[in-house]
C-alpha cells in the first residue's frame, strides 16, 4: 500500500512520481485529474522537443538520474510515462526502463510501452485498431512493436506531427473526432479495442464517449500508464472499492487491519480498463 498514508487531519496519502519529456505539457494534469486529492502528483523531465527516433534515443540517457530525483522525493511509484520513448528499441526496452528506474528509485516502476501491453491483455484484446498523432516512421515502429507482442494491429492511422508542442496543443475533441473519422471507416464489431496513442496526446477525456460511440474499449497512452501505476502502488480501482462495498465481511476492523485496505486509495478512471477488477 502506499507509504505516505494521512494523518487525523486528512493530508497526503500518497505520491506518485512521472518521468515525462520536457516538452510534455499533458500526462501531469490528466493524471492530477484522474487521481484523488490525497495523492500528489511529482514530474522530473527528459529533454525532447520533437518527436523523432534521435531525439526519443537520446531522451531515454536521463531516465536514471530522473528515477533518482523523484527518489528524493519518496514517491511510492515512477512512470516513464513516454510511449514511443519506451518501446523505440522493440519488445525488452521497456522491461529494461523499468528495471532501471526501479533500482535507481528503489520503489516500482512501470514504463508506459509495457503499461499498453498490460491493460490490452487484461482486457482480452488481440485484434487492435491504433491511432496516434505521430509520423508515419513512429506508426511503423509503434505497429512493429505491438505485432511483437502478440496484438493483430488491424489499422493505424497518425496525424504526422513531429513537434511534442503541437500534439500538446490537440485537446480530446480533436482525440475524439479523429478516431472516430478513422476507426468509422471499418467494422469496429471486429475489433477488440482500440489504442490512442501518445502520454501527450489529450485524450483520456474522450474515453468514455468513444466508448459509448464505437462500443468497444478504448486504452489510452496515460489511461494505461496510470491504471499500472496504481496497481503496482496498491492504490485500488473504482470496481474494486465497489465490490468491497457489496460484501459485507462479518469482521472488518479485523480484516482491514490485516490487509490495510482501510489506506488504499481509490483510482476512479475512464472507460472500460478501469471498470474490471485487476
Amino acid at each position: 500500500m502506499p507509504t505516505n498514508e494521512a494523518d487525523d487531519g486528512g493530508n497526503q496519502r500518497g505520491r506518485i512520481g512521472l518521468i515525462v519529456p520536457s516538452s510534455n505539457t499533458t500526462a501531469e494534469p490528466e493524471f492530477r485529474a484522474a487521481l484523488p486529492a490525497p495523492v500528489s502528483v511529482h514530474g522530473a523531465r527528459m529533454s525532447l522537443e520533437s518527436v523523432t527516433v534521435d531525439e526519443l534515443d537520446a531522451m531515454s540517457d536521463d531516465a536514471t538520474r530522473a528515477a533518482e530525483l523523484l527518489g528524493h522525493a519518496a514517491v511510492d511509484a515512477i512512470a516513464y510515462a513516454c510511449t514511443t520513448g519506451s518501446l523505440l528499441h522493440g519488445p525488452g526496452f521497456d522491461a529494461e526502463l523499468e528495471a532501471t528506474i526501479r533500482e535507481a528509485a528503489g520503489v516500482p516502476a512501470v514504463a508506459t510501452a509495457r503499461s499498453v501491453v498490460r491493460a490490452l491483455e487484461f482486457i482480452d484484446a488481440t485484434r487492435i485498431a491504433v491511432v496516434t498523432p505521430y509520423t508515419a516512421d513512429l506508426d511503423e515502429k509503434e505497429r512493429e512493436f505491438l505485432e511483437q507482442r502478440g496484438f493483430d494491429v488491424a489499422t493505424i492511422d497518425g496525424r504526422g506531427l513531429e513537434r511534442n508542442t503541437a500534439i500538446g496543443a490537440l485537446d480530446e475533441t480533436e482525440a475524439f473526432q479523429q478516431v472516430v473519422d478513422h476507426v468509422g471507416q471499418y467494422d469496429s464489431s471486429g475489433l477488440d479495442a482500440i489504442f490512442v496513442s501518445c502520454t501527450n496526446y489529450r485524450s483520456l477525456a474522450a474515453v468514455d464517449d468513444l466508448e459509448s460511440e464505437l462500443g468497444v474499449p478504448v486504452v489510452t497512452s496515460n489511461g494505461a500508464t496510470l491504471w499500472d501505476l496504481a496497481r503496482v502502488a496498491d492504490f485500488e480501482s473504482e470496481s474494486e472499492h465497489a465490490n468491497e462495498n457489496e460484501n459485507e465481511r462479518a469482521s472488518t476492523s479485523a480484516s482491514e487491519a490485516e490487509t490495510g485496505s482501510e489506506n488504499r486509495l481509490t483510482i476512479d478512471g475512464p472507460g472500460a480498463l478501469f471498470e474490471r477488477d485487476r
